[in-house]
């Protein structure tokens, strides 16, 4: 039985990123960037005014106050877009709009409200402002440089500098398809959903939680439907997704030693390359992770926290991987407790908890209530999962602990709320 942070990089040493495609920008939002962008441009093209207000040269205004104004002649108005048709000469001002390319000879913009807004002549009345307001050529990007490195998540600020260098494409990783399979008799998807109200059957729901979970991890789930409780039925399911080729494959129950539990025959049959089938945690001991035909496997348990629990620890970093990102897992955070926490079995434990920002800084967590595999309801509640060791029993209110956010959410300060 492997620990958990060794089951984690036994995965992750047989995934790479997948290759490369090209998608629209707008596309590319979330998506990691699979080379450097290098810049065609230099931006800005030329200096320009960061206010509305009147170039000047910053010796002409020095000393300017309410008391003593000094007034210059204006050349001429430059609105964003237009060029100077003149240089500025000493003892002159332009009236320039914001983004407007700095007249020759002028290195300074005064605001505009420290002046009198005049058109043909102007005062200005405070000298705050010399050598200052002035978006310098080059000050952002050189063309020829590195715009953005390979590897960098594309956000909306990426999206604007693809943009703003005449890119209308993206060369990033292409997204993991991820064959989900089921097992089990008594699964039925929403359409028989009459046979659960008559209490003969229960909802597939693990089939949509996955489903959910590798959408909101960035790749395209292909649903294959469950096995029923027979060998052949589960062979044919995982012959059928190993058919279609997706970048992983992930089953749900029947990786357990129950008699009816067929995935590990099943895939022994197909001439699988087994890697593990348990992890030193609960929930979420029975997980089994192998190759099958060059695709990797990764075995789910069947309950349905359980399914989410190893999903965000095994499963998730695999697809953040094939997508190319850096970062991989949650990030830990370490949070004190509001309750006494106690575990059964030597196993470590990952339990649902809500974290809470308190005023000092100092995150808090407590359990979001009973912690059966099976309250799928308990990780709708929760924004992070606590980490218990198993060496560490018994845990008082007031210790610490590891938490892994399941949201950035959780770990913001209550005093940025709007």
């Amino acid at each position: 039985m492997l620990e958990v942070a060794d089951a984690v990089a036994r995965i992750l040493a047989q995934i790479t990123p997948r290759e490369e495609e090209t998608v629209a920008l707008p596309d590319a939002l979330g998506r990691v960037l699979a080379h450097d962008v290098i810049s065609p441009i230099t931006l800005p093209h030329w200096t320009n005014s960061a206010m509305d207000g009147y170039a000047v040269r910053g010796a002409d205004v020095s000393g300017a106050s309410d008391t003593q104004p000094i007034e210059l002649p204006v050349l001429e108005t430059i609105a964003a877009g237009a060029f100077a048709t003149r240089p500025l000469g000493p003892g002159e001002a332009t009236r320039i709009m914001t983004g407007a390319p700095l007249p020759e000879g002028a290195d300074s913009v005064v605001r505009v409200e420290d002046t009198d807004a005049g058109i043909n002549r102007v005062r200005i009345f405070k000298d705050r402002d010399a050598g200052k307001n002035l978006r310098l050529r080059g000050e952002d990007l050189h063309a020829g440089t590195v715009a953005l490195p390979r590897g960098m998540t594309m956000g909306a600020a990426q999206v604007g500098i693809l943009a703003s260098i005449g890119e209308a494409t993206a060369r990033v990783h292409r997204r993991p398809r991820v064959a989900i399979v089921g097992s089990g008799d008594e699964l039925v998807d929403l359409d028989r959903f009459d046979e659960v109200r008559a209490g003969r059957k229960i909802v597939s729901s693990n089939s949509y939680t996955i489903d959910a979970l590798v959408r909101t991890a960035g790749g395209l789930p292909i649903g294959f439907g469950h096995a029923a409780d027979t060998l052949a039925s589960m062979r044919a399911l995982l012959e059928a997704a190993v058919t279609a080729k997706p970048d992983l494959i992930v089953t749900s129950a029947g990786v357990s030693v129950g008699e009816f539990d067929h995935t590990r025959a099943a895939l022994e049959a197909m001439g699988a390359e087994m890697g593990f089938w348990k992890v030193r945690m609960r929930p979420g001991a029975p997980l089994g992770f192998g190759i099958i035909r060059g695709i990797p496997w990764i075995g789910l348990p069947g309950n349905p926290v359980s399914v989410m629990v190893t999903f965000e620890l095994f499963v998730r970093p695999v697809v953040r991987r094939m997508l190319g990102y850096a970062r991989l897992h949650r990030r830990p955070v370490t949070v004190t407790l509001e309750e006494s926490v106690s575990i059964g079995a030597r196993l470590t434990h990952f339990l649902r908890a809500i974290v809470t920002p308190c005023a000092d800084g100092v995150l808090s967590a407590r359990l979001t209530g009973p912690q059966g595999s099976g309250i799928l309801t308990s990780m709708s509640l929760a924004n992070a999962l606590l980490i218990v060791p198993r060496e560490r029993p018994e845990v008082a209110a007031g210790e610490q602990l590891t938490a892994l956010l399941l949201t950035e959410d959780a770990g913001a300060s209550e005093r940025f709320a709007l």
